[in-house]
């Protein structure tokens, strides 16, 4: 019964819910904080949202963190000169927030670490406060990136700061 639910949940996703959750005016305040917190740090983080996902992952049975390692890859995150990029993936439908990060930052940062930041935004969710909650998330990634990869007067921006409507 579970998984039907989830299939019908996910299949009743559609990308307006992204749009209603997060405005353009709060997708261009979320910009504003990557672009910040990566002036103070080497890493470079990616925010992405997917609504649901399609019914032929449903039926492989694939889950929030199988996703945000496919969208990692295919957003290229891993591709930064320090491997230090930062993928959050929030999974709509299953209210499930992802944080991965390249192997630069996973030799620093413990699991332990991710999986805190990640509860913490999907706490702010569940209260409605998405935009609060992504920034919080932001924020505690920049403190973690600051103590791991301090700044670097040469840094360039390697990956896009706005966030992606997958």
């Amino acid at each position: 019964m579970k998984k039907i639910m989830r299939f019908v949940k996910h299949l009743f996703s559609a990308r307006w819910h992204v749009r209603l959750r997060f405005p353009q005016r709060s997708m261009q305040t979320i910009t504003a904080a990557i672009r910040d917190s990566e002036k103070l740090h080497m890493g470079e983080l990616r925010f992405a949202v997917e609504s649901g996902l399609e019914w032929q992952d449903l039926l492989s049975g694939i889950n929030s963190r199988e996703r945000a390692l496919q969208i990692f890859s295919q957003l290229r995150v891993w591709d930064t000169e320090h491997n230090s990029g930062v993928l959050i993936y929030l999974l709509l439908a299953d209210h499930r927030v992802e944080i991965v990060a390249d192997r630069g930052i996973n030799a620093r940062v413990s699991t332990a670490e991710w999986v805190n930041i990640c509860r913490n935004m999907e706490s702010k969710f569940r209260k409605g406060d998405f935009e609060g909650g992504t920034l919080q998330g932001v924020a505690a990634i920049t403190d973690l990136l600051q103590q791991h990869f301090p700044s670097n007067a040469h840094k360039s921006n390697e990956l896009p700061d706005h966030p992606i409507v997958i």
